[in-house]
């Protein structure tokens, strides 16, 4: 698992469990915030075999994320 962290927000790799695999994904929470994090599917249509796989290619893509909106949308 990789992480970012932005003035007000943290990013970090993730994995979702789909049919046929697993997709990457980029989970955002606020910084000293509690609650459950949103989780933003990247690499849309790329289904991995494992999800060692796909944390590896979430997160080759949060180094390209650039910052997090007030909303958790990220910014490239």
């Amino acid at each position: 698992m990789a992480r970012k962290a932005f003035e007000h927000f943290e990013a970090v790799s993730a994995v979702i469990p789909g049919e046929g695999g697993y997709h990457a994904a980029i989970a955002v929470k606020a910084l000293g915030g509690s609650g459950a994090p949103r989780f933003h599917k990247v690499l849309e249509g790329q289904v991995f075999k494992t999800a060692h796989d796909a944390d590896l290619a979430a997160a080759k893509e949060l180094t390209h994320l650039k910052d997090v909106k007030e909303n958790t949308d990220l910014l490239w």
